[in-house]
């Protein structure tokens, strides 16, 4: 007897569909999907069609968790948050601990922007879906962007500039807006080196300049 599913390789292509989902257990699969497809292509590859496919279920499916595209996007976009976050967590957990207040301080917060451009060599997807919907200071916040500390990326760079004025490093009135000199410095170098006029530079190349970069944030504040 001819073997049928062997003479139609699409079939073998299909993941196996399920036709019950234990409460939660659909959400998290089609967000896992949707994760998985915005690290091999960013927010772009993120579509409702190909994450039911991934996850085996039948399209109409994802409108029980999401209402559009959008929705799962956004979602998509804080699960990228979360794996940023805890980047940071392990570079934090890795330095060395130091008697020096001041110098943990500073530490801590090269640890961030090092993190940050790392994560974004590392997993460009990701990182490009990140930040790709448009969100405000407060969304940033979210404990859904959170890692295990229950901190988002905002979060950690806020707390270690909080760090830097509790042991002197940086005075109250310069502390006022300093994440957004942070951030935008460490942001632009990660976006450059994505998809602008860096992207041709090597990992030891990048970091090299990262820690110059890092030199100017930390001097600038």
């Amino acid at each position: 007897m001819k073997n049928l599913k062997a003479e139609n390789p699409r079939e073998e292509s299909q993941p196996p569909r399920r036709s019950t989902y234990r409460h939660g257990d659909l959400y998290r699969a089609l967000l896992e999907a949707g994760v998985e497809l915005a690290r091999g292509g960013g927010p772009d590859a993120v579509v409702l069609r190909e994450v039911t496919r991934q996850a085996g279920v039948v399209p109409n499916a994802a409108y029980r968790h999401f209402a559009d595209r959008q929705a799962l996007l956004e979602a998509v976009c804080d699960a990228a948050q979360v794996q940023l976050a805890l980047a940071i967590e392990n570079e934090l957990a890795a330095l060395p601990k130091k008697k020096d207040s001041v110098k943990a301080a500073r530490g801590r917060l090269r640890a961030i922007g090092a993190a940050y451009i790392k994560f974004a060599r590392a997993e460009p997807g990701l990182f490009r879906t990140a930040f790709s919907v448009p969100d405000n200071l407060d969304g940033s916040a979210s404990p859904a962007k959170a890692g295990s500390s229950g901190l988002s990326p905002f979060q950690h760079l806020s707390a270690a500039l909080d760090a830097l004025a509790e042991v002197g490093a940086l005075s109250p009135e310069r502390r006022k807006g300093a994440e957004f000199l942070a951030w935008s410095a460490v942001h632009g170098l990660a976006v450059l080196v994505l998809d602008g006029p860096l992207r041709h530079l090597d990992d030891a190349q990048t970091a090299a300049i990262g820690q110059r970069v890092l030199d100017m944030v930390e001097q600038g504040l």
